[in-house]
């Protein structure tokens, strides 16, 4: 969910601040060149590696999209049904269908919220007086918001083309979804559908996820400092959880965030899909649609239908996005 990555994208940036450039001689072979460009390989390591770790788990997002909208065709099946049940009808690119305009969107997301971020940082800091964990917390909320606002009309057209199925296209591709959607659908307002459920479940997402995993850690480290901590590397009179670990408390603290602003997510979607659903005319807002997927589905049928697949596809994206990240860290002279 665009929530999710949101939050997830701030607590790394939190946690981690690039270093300064480190001064060198003049003549030294572009040292000034090499700093300039910083932000920009950055940008380029994290937006490859958020690119590698979302075609990853590409199809896990399709099935987790037919399964929040009840999709006719494969509503009656659970997770892993579903996903035997895609290649057979559509063939096995039919798993991929909308990942394009997911890398598309992938790439400007991580500039915008980055540079947000560090606005946001210091214009709390300097403006409100607020520092510590609390300023980075209201921080990557922020940023995250003002990314998703910027890229949101990217999520609708890649949600729009993983819903259709093969046999029964509504759009041909990328930039017809987007001329559709435009003439249809109330022009440029039209592409912001659910962006409402999407900045309601960022807040509580952010918020636990960075509370639980701060709990965790104080309680981990106070505890069991020598089994579950380490020396910090550029400060050993300072414990810090070690690496295993700190993905461990990651992953318990994405799950329970998760969790509790699920229903935000299934809201988003659906409101999303819009005229794709037969529904449509009943679900014009979050509340109207909320009550519409309680009423008929439930809550474990339908406020948290495809839960499961979300906890199931955290666990390679996080890999591989940690995975390419340090490689192309590597690549573009990033340590």
């Amino acid at each position: 969910m665009a929530a999710a990555a949101a939050a997830a994208a701030a607590a790394a940036l939190a946690a981690a601040d690039p270093p300064p450039a480190m001064p060198q001689a003049a003549g030294a072979g572009g040292p000034a060149a090499r700093r300039d460009f910083y932000w920009l390989r950055s940008f380029l390591a994290g937006g490859i590696a958020g690119c590698c770790a979302k075609t990853t788990v590409a199809p896990l997002d399709r099935v987790k999209v037919l399964l929040q909208a009840h999709n006719h065709h494969y509503k009656h099946l659970g997770v892993f049904s579903a996903l035997r049940a895609v290649p057979q009808k559509e063939g096995y690119l039919g798993l991929y269908k909308g990942n394009g305009a997911m890398m598309i969107r992938i790439f400007p997301y991580g500039a915008i919220q980055f540079m947000a971020f560090e606005h946001y940082k210091t214009l709390i800091t300097t403006k409100l007086g607020v520092s510590g964990h609390v300023h980075r917390l209201m921080a990557g909320s922020m940023a995250g918001m003002t990314a998703v606002i910027c890229t949101y009309p990217l999520d609708m057209v890649r949600v729009r083309l993983a819903f259709q199925v093969k046999g029964e296209h509504t759009y041909t591709g990328i930039i017809h979804a987007f001329k559709t959607i435009y003439a249809k659908e109330g022009g440029f307002l039209g592409f912001y559908r659910g962006l409402m459920p999407t900045i309601l479940g960022m807040a509580p997402y952010a918020g636990v996820s960075f509370f639980t995993f701060g709990t965790l850690k104080s309680v981990g480290l106070s505890h069991a400092p020598t089994l579950l901590g380490r020396p910090s590397s550029d400060n050993p009179n300072v414990l810090v959880l070690k690496t295993h670990i700190n993905l461990l408390c990651g992953g318990v603290a994405g799950a329970i965030a998760q969790t509790i602003s699920y229903p935000f997510d299934v809201t988003r979607r659906r409101m999303q899909l819009g005229t794709a659903l037969p529904e449509f005319e009943k679900c014009l807002t979050m509340w109207e649609t909320m009550k519409y997927v309680y009423g008929h589905h439930g809550i474990r049928r339908g406020l948290y239908r495809g839960l499961s697949l979300n906890y199931i596809r955290c666990v390679p994206s996080q890999a591989v996005a940690f995975t390419t990240y340090e490689l192309m860290k590597q690549f573009f002279h990033l340590n």
